[in-house]
């Protein structure tokens, strides 16, 4: 067996050690039934993937696209959990040849827990990185027809605080105010409360004089 098929299998011995099924179905009810779990909190997960990483180290770059991949196509939603994990831990070794893999995670077994950590830790790491990706990803996600891409092109930014573009951020937020999707009009809020801890006043002017969707001017002024 190759290495790389050792870690998927190493790393799924350890978490079906830890299978609760009363949480598991908690879980699934939690996410509207899309995804089956096995049921190990969230604290409990981190402590064990920190464990198995300490114990077998982060993937080889060339095994990597491999692991995570394999990793999403499990049912279980802890592994696409696990892949976000290694992930934050080799950001720094992603160069522009993996964008096209890494923007699939996107779309692929999408919502909120997935994507809310892929667009600010890795492609906001990546667009840092190499700002060149910008025109070509995160530009053509706020025009897609998808609302993860959308959510993630909004929310690459959402740590950036004095570095966010704010040209490009407004320029997103005015091309999905109209968005009639709960997920897109939170992001939109989320994003500008967050930036607001920066400049207030900017954030305020640029709400009052943009017809914005009253879930996201109010999360939007939530703390200002």
């Amino acid at each position: 067996m190759v290495l790389k098929d050792r870690y998927v299998d190493e790393l799924v011995k350890l978490y079906t050690q830890y299978i609760d099924l009363h949480y598991a179905n908690w879980s699934k009810k939690y996410l509207r039934n899309q995804f089956d779990f096995l049921g190990i909190r969230t604290p409990l997960r981190r402590k064990i993937t920190k464990q198995f990483i300490h114990e077998f180290g982060v993937p080889a770059k060339e095994s990597l696209k491999y692991i995570i991949l394999t990793l999403w196509e499990r049912s279980e939603r802890e592994y696409q959990k696990a892949a976000l994990d290694i992930l934050q831990k080799v950001k720094e070794d992603l160069t522009p040849d993996d964008m096209p893999w890494l923007s699939s995670l996107l779309v692929n077994k999408s919502w909120w827990d997935t994507v809310d950590v892929l667009s600010p830790h890795i492609m906001g790491y990546m667009f840092t990185a190499y700002p060149k990706l910008i025109s070509q990803y995160a530009d053509q996600w706020i025009l897609d027809d998808n609302i993860w891409l959308q959510r993630s092109a909004l929310l690459y930014q959402l740590y950036y605080k004095n570095r966010t573009d704010e040209m490009r951020l407004f320029q997103y937020i005015v091309n999905r105010a109209n968005s009639e999707e709960f997920f897109v009009q939170k992001a939109i809020g989320w994003v500008l409360r967050e930036y607001g801890k920066n400049n207030p006043l900017v954030v305020k002017k640029f709400v009052s004089l943009n017809d914005l969707k009253p879930l996201s001017r109010r999360e939007a002024l939530k703390n200002l």
